[in-house]
């Protein structure tokens, strides 16, 4: 619950974490319950994500760290810069999706 997610095709569309260390693993939305493997989740585009933690008001990046999203901008040659947010506390981040940039 609370992980930024990735929507691919993958012989139809699939979800999987978002992840800051590879190019095409952008966030494109949230889950707000915990999802195993091969079963439905549902996929919030929009509004707020109330299930993370340890967040600090302010801007929200993913994070290298599969499906997190924090503070820290992604520094390393290929990582994937891309804000997702605004932190308004420690448990809620308003979901504004932003286009990713692959660092050189």
């Amino acid at each position: 619950a609370g992980d930024w997610v990735n929507v691919w095709n993958s012989s139809g569309a699939k979800v999987r974490k978002a992840d800051a260390t590879t190019a095409g693993k952008e966030a494109h939305g949230f889950v707000l319950a915990a999802v195993t493997s091969g079963n439905p989740a549902t996929v919030y585009f929009e509004g707020t994500n109330t299930q993370v933690t340890g967040q600090t008001p302010g801007p929200v990046y993913l994070q290298t760290a599969a499906g997190k999203g924090g503070a820290t901008i992604p520094s390393a040659s290929g990582n994937v810069v891309q804000s997702i947010g605004v932190a308004v506390s420690a448990t809620a981040v308003n979901f504004e999706r932003c286009a990713p940039v692959t660092l050189a």
